[in-house]
């Protein structure tokens, strides 16, 4: 089955944003909130399951598991969002807006990503 060509690029964002996890750890352990534990597995974990959930998407029997994979990574990462809204440390560098803006945007890339469960 051929999926729409932004399905790929959904795809495609994950695998590259899960790839990132790797290459750039420290960028990724310096947001994670102090209350949970294993930081740095955790990065790996997450950047791990972004690229098969990303791969997933782009086949018909690991796309809708992918979809409800992405949807609840992508609560469990609200959690980082909002502690990042907590102080300067935890803000990495990142302008309050940003910060702010990137809360209504998890719901967008939750809303996206649920959009292509009927296909």
């Amino acid at each position: 089955m051929e999926y729409p060509w932004h399905l790929y690029l959904l795809g495609s964002i994950y695998v590259i944003a899960g790839v990132m996890h790797f290459v750039f750890p420290k960028t990724y352990l310096r947001i994670m909130p102090r209350y949970l534990p294993y930081h740095k597995v955790l990065v790996l974990i997450s950047g791990l399951a972004e690229i098969l959930l990303g791969i997933g998407l782009c086949f018909p029997y690991t796309k809708n598991v992918s979809i409800v994979g992405i949807i609840l990574m992508l609560t469990v990462f609200l959690l980082v969002h909002i502690n990042m809204l907590k102080g300067e440390k935890e803000a990495a560098g990142l302008p309050k807006w940003i910060l702010v803006l990137r809360i209504p945007l998890q719901f967008l890339l939750m809303y996206w990503v649920y959009s292509y469960w009927g296909l």
